[in-house]
């Protein structure tokens, strides 16, 4: 059977179909969506969400002219298989292939790269205003989810679009769902909003309204602006007295809620929106998942699934797999505060993701999800601080760069002892250059007062969180994304020495001093300076690998110590080079004038890493033990070559 899918090329075509073309293309969409995910993972639940939504924006506004500005690129998949790259879909986040985000190199369509939540408004408000400051004439759309609007951003947009007027529309996709379940007031005022305006006695009476206005002899544009009120006059009543019309005050026209998957309705509503002056709000009830039984039930699991059988619904998974950092993470956390009741969990919209539902389902009273807002985590984390108890905020590492002001500012400044445990550390693969984790090490080690650690391994991280909780001031553990290494666990939990290295070969620093080369390795890429150390030796070259722990404060009298003695090093660490790790060995260096030591820094380079298997990236950037070894070599033969060239002369 020939799919209508295989004909759409751009949305010009898709305005030629019919509503039952279109119908029967959304079930096209969705069956494609299902069977390319499943190959590799992605997104899965929020853009089977989104289906009849996309289609019907893109049906109505005249795109790439009239622009769509999508908050993150959950949901942005139907708007690819829409918008040119249905043919390259089957390589979205693939190495080289397509990105599971919006790339403003990617298409025209895409009009503002995202992938961190609570910035369509903004941007989309920013377009507008150019838009008339040039004098020019098109519509600027803003497809924002009801988890987004949690973020302080979205609302700091809001106010302003409200006060200066442009023209602007934001369709609120409300899928009573982030990635965990939505919590906070503006979300449970939505649902009062949606669940009040779905009610028959409401429907009835504003149908009452509306014959009441038509039946009005209506003659010329007072008439109609008349009527016009009435209707408003009436919605706003209702919504006033029910819920506070918060969106209305703030001065957005407000419509809705409206059916996100009927597709009829939804042309109508957009066909009669897009006539509007000024700032308008309409909301959407859409359901993640939608179309897939399996994915309706469980959106938060099925939100971005790794590969999976379509057939039976059974995410693929390989049950010797070793537990992953997060769950350790999570497992012990849960331990700690089992037995100390000062202990205090807290996540942006990342329960799952953190690993941190299991402290809710252990300890409710003492968790707390703030939905989008990493800004008012940290913050809040620093009351709790104050008051004597102990917050570990647990956030991934790329979405901790927005909350840098209040780490500074409310954190550090004061001293105050909040945990931050930096999940997705490092490359973490398919999602891209904004969402891997390679900042984190520079943004924090600049800032006074502040420790920094990473472990090797999972009972490393076990340690870790412990040693972070009962220790001072503020401390930030990164570890990475993924399954871990499999390491036998102890039971019993202690503390590390702070700023102290761990010489993992050889047995003493006297030794290692007479090596011809020392590696110090921070974090997860400790695993690979093993591998190049025992290689190298059966090469004959002999080198001390050291497990760094702690990137402030340095362990600075072993590194000296190794610097002075084998007059080589090699840094290796999974983030950029610049500000991290190695620079932070190269500045103590310089501090004690140690200038004639060659020095190499294994790291990512000055550049935003792609998207694509992180097995792929890490030896692509040489964040491997082949690398290490390389770079050995050619230190240990350009010395021997040296020397050779002395003896010459």
């Amino acid at each position: 059977m020939i799919r209508i899918l295989d004909s759409i090329d751009d949305p010009e075509q898709l305005r030629k179909l019919t509503i039952p073309q279109m119908e029967q293309l959304a079930e096209e969409i969705r069956r494609e969506i299902i069977e390319k995910v499943s190959v590799k993972g992605g997104h899965l639940a929020p853009n089977l969400g989104v289906v009849e939504l996309t289609m019907a924006l893109h049906y109505i506004f005249h795109t790439p002219n009239d622009l769509l500005v999508w908050d993150i690129g959950h949901q942005a998949y139907v708007h690819k298989l829409l918008t040119g790259r249905r043919e390259r879909f089957h390589t979205i986040r693939q190495f080289g292939g397509l990105s599971g985000y919006l790339r403003r190199d990617e298409s025209p369509y895409d009009v503002f790269g995202a992938s961190h939540a609570s910035t369509s408004i903004s941007a989309a408000l920013g377009l507008a205003v150019a838009r008339d400051l040039q004098g020019q004439d098109f519509k600027v759309v803003a497809i924002i989810g009801d988890g987004a609007l949690t973020g302080g951003m979205a609302l700091e947009a809001i106010n302003n679009a409200g006060s200066l007027k442009k023209n602007l529309i934001v369709v609120l996709n409300d899928n009573d769902k982030s990635i965990s379940d939505n919590v906070g007031a503006l979300h449970h005022y939505l649902t009062k909003v949606r669940h009040m305006q779905t009610t028959p006695s409401y429907h009835r009476l504003r149908e009452m309204a509306k014959a009441l206005i038509e039946r009005l002899p209506i003659i010329g544009k007072k008439a109609r602006e008349a009527a016009g009120r009435a209707e408003t006059s009436f919605k706003q009543f209702v919504m006033y007295n029910k819920n506070g019309a918060i969106f209305e005050e703030l001065g957005f026209k407000f419509f809705g809620p409206f059916d996100g998957h009927n597709l009829p309705l939804l042309l109508d509503v957009f066909k009669n929106v897009k006539q509007m002056k000024g700032p308008v709000m309409v909301q959407v009830v859409t359901k993640k998942g939608k179309g897939w039984e399996v994915a309706e039930e469980d959106s938060t699991k099925w939100h971005g699934p790794g590969a999976f059988d379509y057939v039976t619904g059974t995410i693929k998974k390989n049950p010797t797999d070793p537990p992953s950092y997060t769950e350790v993470f999570a497992n012990t956390l849960v331990a700690i505060a089992e037995k100390d009741p000062s202990i205090i969990g807290i996540t942006a919209a990342m329960a799952e993701g953190t690993g941190l539902k299991k402290m809710q389902q252990r300890f409710p009273e003492r968790y707390f999800d703030v939905g989008i807002a990493e800004q008012h985590a940290v913050t809040f984390a620093g009351g709790i601080a104050v008051a004597g108890l102990c917050p570990v905020v647990a956030i991934y590492s790329t979405f901790l760069q927005r909350a840098y002001d209040q780490v500074i500012h409310d954190i550090c400044v004061q001293n105050l002892h909040v945990v931050f445990a930096m999940d997705r550390a490092g490359i973490v693969g398919e999602d891209g250059p904004t969402q891997h984790g390679v900042f984190d090490i520079g943004f924090m080690r600049s800032i006074p007062n502040m420790k920094l650690m990473a472990p090797k391994d999972e009972e490393e991280l076990r340690h870790m969180l412990y040693t972070a909780i009962y220790m001072d001031g503020p401390v930030g553990l990164r570890y990475p994304r993924g399954k871990a290494l499999g390491v036998a666990l102890t039971e019993e939990l202690h503390t590390l020495q702070i700023g102290k290295a761990e010489l993992l070969s050889p047995a003493t620093c006297e030794e290692a001093q007479a090596l011809e080369c020392a590696i110090l390795a921070y974090g997860s890429t400790v695993a690979q300076a093993k591998i190049a150390a025992k290689e190298l030796l059966e090469e004959g070259i002999r080198v001390a690998v050291v497990n760094a722990r702690w990137a402030k404060p340095l362990d600075e009298e072993m590194i000296l110590q190794l610097a002075r003695g084998t007059r080589r090093l090699v840094t290796i660490e999974d983030h950029v080079v610049a500000t991290g790790f190695g620079s932070a060995v190269l500045e103590l260096l310089e501090a004690h004038d140690l200038k004639d030591i060659d020095i190499r820094l294994i790291g990512l380079p000055d550049k935003f890493v792609e998207h694509g298997a992180p097995t792929i990236l890490k030896e692509l950037y040489g964040i491997s033990s082949a690398h290490v070894k390389e770079t050995i070599r050619a230190m240990v033969r350009s010395e021997e070559h040296s020397s050779q060239k002395q003896g010459v002369l």
